[in-house]
């Protein structure tokens, strides 16, 4: 035979070789949970290994992950106090301004900051809400002082969750009036209406109080509408686009990769994250070799970066 393949996956060397996608620590951005109080580290149940800290505690995490190698870091923020309009998001001395302080203050991480009002609003929804509603408009000023105020504590980016229409344009513009023109927004652009963000609610108490998130989240089963919610986040100046949940959205990144030429962001979700461990702890799998093979697939389907919280296991598997 001629054409004879397997020749080229004889030995290590070889398949190092000829590999056509591979990770790096440069690709991977951490999640951070950060909370108000002191000496808090506590492990949330539904994602184990991964912690609430507040910022007397944070430091200890923060060193590993930079002796790890790892460079960026997305941050969550869980207030004491919710209240309607979710005003912890935009206070100036919320918990992840001061966050965002103290850690470019003290390391040269790239810091991410999560734009959305979920986990600060006490009916759990991710804009303004008036007679069981989800209004759009009215929520876009509230979500473009978060992102200032981010910027203003020295966020390095902003990346708006909550899937409000045109709240990439409300930033981008609040943010540019404010001096900030250079501050990048990574928009999640095709963010689903998915069962895979159960743990993360549990991480960041921000499961909505009443209904579903349906009504501005996306459908399972539309994937040319996602094209058309990362074509108007790109007219409207988003920087990256994301496409969230990761793993049962591989042809969603393959269509953002293929229709748009600026950086793909992959989420691979605490759901994600918890099935992994949860087959682990019963010997079902070999968890790094999956946790490998998973985020491999992500970056062979288009995906430029990955959020992901198996950074840490990941990125010392590719320092050894």
């Amino acid at each position: 035979m001629r054409n004879r393949p397997r020749r080229l996956r004889q030995n290590n060397i070889i398949r190092d070789l000829v590999r056509e996608t591979s990770l790096s620590i440069n690709d991977l951005i951490y999640p951070v949970f950060v909370c108000e109080g002191e000496k808090v580290k506590q492990e949330i149940e539904s994602m184990p290994e991964i912690y609430r800290y507040s910022l007397d505690m944070l430091s200890s995490e923060l060193d590993e992950v930079k002796k790890i190698g790892i460079k960026s870091i997305l941050l969550f923020g869980i207030p004491n106090e919710k209240d309607e309009v979710g005003s912890g998001a935009y206070d100036e001395n919320g918990i992840v301004q001061k966050a965002v302080r103290y850690i470019k203050q003290n390391y040269d991480f790239l810091v991410v900051t999560d734009v959305c009002l979920c986990e600060y609003t006490s009916h759990g929804h991710c804009g303004v809400v008036e007679n069981g509603e989800v209004l759009n408009d009215e929520t876009l000023p509230l979500l473009a002082k978060t992102a200032l105020s981010h910027a203003q504590a020295g966020a390095d980016i902003v990346a708006p969750s909550d899937m409000m229409d045109g709240r990439v344009l409300a930033i981008r513009e609040c943010l540019d009036e404010s001096g900030f023109k250079n501050t990048p927004i990574m928009a999640y652009s095709a963010k689903y209406c998915s069962a895979y963000y159960g743990p993360f609610r549990d991480a960041a108490d921000s499961a909505p109080k009443f209904g579903d998130r349906k009504s501005y989240q996306m459908d399972s089963g539309n994937a040319r509408e996602a094209v058309k919610e990362m074509a108007l986040d790109i007219q409207e100046g988003a920087d990256m686009i994301m496409v969230k949940p990761a793993l049962a959205y591989l042809d969603i990144i393959k269509s953002a990769r293929e229709n748009f030429d600026i950086p793909v962001v992959a989420y691979n979700v605490s759901g994600e994250y918890a099935m992994v461990k949860a087959a682990a702890k019963m010997g079902w799998i070999d968890e790094m070799a999956v946790i490998k093979e998973t985020l491999l697939s992500m970056k062979r389907a288009g995906a430029d970066i990955i959020i992901t919280y198996h950074a840490k296991e990941i990125a010392r598997e590719l320092l050894k």
